[in-house]
């Protein structure tokens, strides 16, 4: 085989293996990016500031009282 033909043969065996590669790393990369959401869900969830919960507004004698009060 001349030495042209092997070497362009070379060539595209590489291209195809670094494409092939590629590949893989990317369907493990989506494999993996449901257990990446989950866990980056747990970590903000740890290190965000607990939330307060809003102050109960109070209330007053409600409808009866108003009837009563507007006569």
């Amino acid at each position: 085989m001349p030495v042209i033909v092997e070497a362009f043969l070379v060539s595209i065996a590489m291209i195809i293996g670094f494409f092939a590669i590629f590949a893989l790393i990317f369907l493990v990369a989506l494999m993996l990016l449901p257990m990446e959401k989950s866990l980056s869900k747990v970590v903000w969830e740890l290190s965000s500031p607990p939330r307060r919960t809003p102050p109960a507004q109070e209330q007053g004698p409600g409808f009866k009282g108003f009837s009563q009060k507007h006569r």
